[in-house]
């Protein structure tokens, strides 16, 4: 059992359940706001990264993990930034995958892919069993063009590390008009064709980043539509626990999934609350109530910790009401994505 797990987990006695009756079961933990790649709709071109000493240690992640699968949390993924640049991340990992068992059901992760021939093997050990790649192109002079750093050949080699590993895999791709919309498709029967799944997403305004999100804005309705017109699309019951929603393609034989924080909200189902680097607990991805655990860990301990966590299933908002068009074409929250954790 993991060092600080209660051996008999009070779950089920006191769940985190929000006002509106939602039972919170996944925590998403960013455990840096640092990233290899610069992304054009996650982050600017020169970014502002966190100092160190603000950043939680990685004894205070796993504390505040053990308090969340204490009340009932059953997934946690950690993300970033991207996740596998902190220095001696397996270490953590390692932390979390003891919960394994003892609470926690699941723990997942989101790369973009750069360190994966590096840590693969360790990931598998540690329990993570499948992990989202983030990958929006194929093509290498695009791939450079929209990573603004990043060499398509490292990904792509540690996405073979990581299927040699054994580990389930899900490329994720942000669908963006007059960008790679013309490679949805192609990826479509790269990723089915590797028996990896694939989800497409809508780019959200969050943060001042280097592409104009109106104009590559792209619904993923329309999207769905053009792909229905060409394939066999068959809704799927298929959950990871997060807000995809999936059809099964007859042609590939393959999942594709849609997130559409856009087009569809999927706030009625909201399971996840998101835990940034810094320790600020924050409900709703696309609202700026928070609960400041890493105050609560260091001011006042566990007890402190619970009564934080009470006092955000009372702030957890009914939803987002993100707005895109030319009347609205200011970001919706001045906070990066990468920020809050991918």
């Amino acid at each position: 059992m993991p060092s600080g797990a209660n051996p008999v987990l009070s779950g089920a006695a006191r769940p985190l359940i929000d006002r509106y009756g939602r039972r919170i079961s996944y925590l998403r933990v960013s455990v840096t706001d640092r990233c290899d790649f610069r992304c054009v709709y996650c982050m600017s071109e020169h970014m502002t990264f966190l100092p160190k000493k603000d950043v939680l240690s990685f004894e205070e992640i796993d504390t505040i993990v053990n308090a969340f699968v204490a009340r009932g949390v059953r997934k946690v993924r950690l993300t970033g930034g991207e996740p596998l640049v902190r220095r001696d991340i397996m270490e953590l990992v390692e932390k979390i995958g003891g919960h394994i068992g003892h609470g926690l059901e699941e723990l997942t992760l989101t790369t973009n892919g750069s360190q994966l021939r590096r840590y693969a093997e360790g990931l598998v050990q540690s329990g993570v069993k499948r992990l989202n790649v983030s990958l929006d192109t194929l093509d290498e002079q695009r791939f450079a063009e929209i990573t603004r750093r990043g060499r398509i050949a490292d990904v792509l080699d540690g996405i073979d590390a990581a299927a040699d590993a054994g580990l389930k895999i899900k490329i994720n791709m942000v669908a963006m008009r007059g960008v790679n919309e013309d490679e949805i498709e192609p990826m479509l029967h790269w990723a089915h064709g590797r028996g990896f799944g694939l989800t497409l997403i809508e780019g959200m305004p969050l943060g001042e980043v280097g592409i104009d999100r109106v104009d590559t804005y792209l619904p993923l309705k329309e999207m769905r539509e053009r792909l229905k017109a060409k394939y066999t699309l068959e809704p799927s019951g298929h959950r990871t626990g997060g807000p995809a929603r999936y059809d099964y393609v007859a042609e590939t034989n393959g999942l594709v999934g849609f997130i559409t924080p856009m087009s569809h909200n999927f706030c009625e189902s909201c399971n996840r609350v998101r835990l940034t680097a810094t320790g600020q607990l924050y409900m709703c991805l696309g609202q700026d109530d928070m609960v400041d655990l890493r105050a609560a860990i260091r001011e006042g301990g566990p007890d402190a910790l619970d009564v934080a966590l009470d006092r955000a299933m009372l702030l957890k908002p009914k939803g987002h009401d993100f707005v895109l068009d030319r009347d609205h074409t200011a970001p919706a929250l001045s906070r990066h994505m990468s920020v809050t954790g991918g």
